[in-house]
């Protein structure tokens, strides 16, 4: 090579899966996906293609950064991670109607411009290599437990059937946080105001006695 020429650029990584998919997409989604498979690997050259649940991904760095699929009638396109989807819900690109981000695709004339495209995926990549990545499955599956009450907030029949039974409000007053809270949450659990009042009178009886909620496994 000459000093005057210019570097070939590096040739993208494709998969064989996914020409096979763009090949027996129905023809209107054919240009479409190859639109967005070349802006793909010209956002992120080192992007590698694979097929997940039937359709093509397309991953950096082990984790995904989009994905694209054809329907009947439309294609569909979605990027991955909570950080891209709020630069997207800011840019007010976000469309509703499809599987992915961009609504139902039904000609190339529906997505952003190829600037803006290019832009958002990166964007995309930027935050997988600053570590800000967050997988919109692990964001889904993540369980956000309420906060528990505080153990002073009893139910309002309970702290009317213990003020009513002066012993068993003074072993309550005596019991230690995490001993209080197991009757307090036991009672509040309770779906129906039979069963809610019947744990309310044994939650007294067995109170009066000196036991926790659980007494016949463990003490307080």
């Amino acid at each position: 090579m000459s000093a005057t020429q210019t570097p070939a650029a590096p040739k993208a990584r494709t998969e064989a899966r996914i020409d096979l998919y763009i090949s027996k997409a129905k023809p209107f989604a054919q240009p479409i996906l190859i639109h967005l498979r070349e802006l793909v690997h010209k956002a992120c050259p080192n992007v590698v293609e694979t097929i997940k649940w039937s359709r093509p991904f397309f991953e950096y760095k082990g984790v995904i950064l989009a994905n694209m699929s054809a329907f009947n009638e439309h294609c569909s396109f979605g990027f991955w991670g909570e950080e891209i989807g709020a630069v997207l819900r800011e840019a007010n690109v976000v469309q509703d109607g499809g599987m992915g981000s961009l609504g139902r695709i039904t000609s190339v004339k529906d997505l952003p411009s190829n600037k803006q495209m290019l832009d958002f995926l990166r964007q995309a990549t930027a935050f997988v290599d600053n570590g800000q990545y967050t997988s919109p499955i692990a964001a889904r599956n993540k369980v956000v437990k309420a906060p528990k009450p505080p153990v002073d907030e009893l139910p309002r029949e309970f702290a009317v059937a213990l003020k009513a039974n002066k012993k068993a409000s003074t072993v309550f007053a005596a019991f230690s946080p995490s001993c209080k809270r197991e009757y307090i949450e036991w009672i509040a659990d309770a779906k129906r105001a039979e069963t809610r009042d019947k744990r309310i009178a044994t939650a007294v009886e067995w109170i009066a006695e000196g036991k926790q909620r659980n007494w016949k496994y463990q003490n307080c």
